[in-house]
């Protein structure tokens, strides 16, 4: 992403995407069926959801099904609501100091 305009992009993004797709079979795997990465929600899926975002606009996260539902699971939490929402206003500047 922050080498799109690189001319050796084109024929390394398919080497990147298949690194990044070997991640997240590993992580497919590892999820299984279940909801959370250590059985309750926690700072971890906090994590990880926020690092999966990062990959959802290339569609290759739609590859894994679990993966992008973990995704919405996490999204709709409201401890991710509100973790997102003091990021967001830290990065834009508009964070009140406590």
């Amino acid at each position: 992403m922050l080498e799109g305009d690189k001319p050796w992009r084109d024929e390394r993004l398919p080497l990147i995407e298949d690194r990044v797709r070997a991640r997240l079979q590993q992580l497919s795997a590892r999820l299984s069926d279940v909801d959370w990465l250590d059985g309750a929600f926690s700072a971890g899926d906090l994590m990880m959801v926020s690092v999966l975002l990062r990959v959802r606009s290339s569609g290759i996260l739609d590859e894994y099904p679990n993966l992008a539902a973990y995704v919405a699971r996490g999204e709709a939490r409201p401890a991710y609501k509100r973790a997102f929402a003091a990021q967001l206003a830290v990065n834009t500047g508009n964070h009140v100091a406590d």
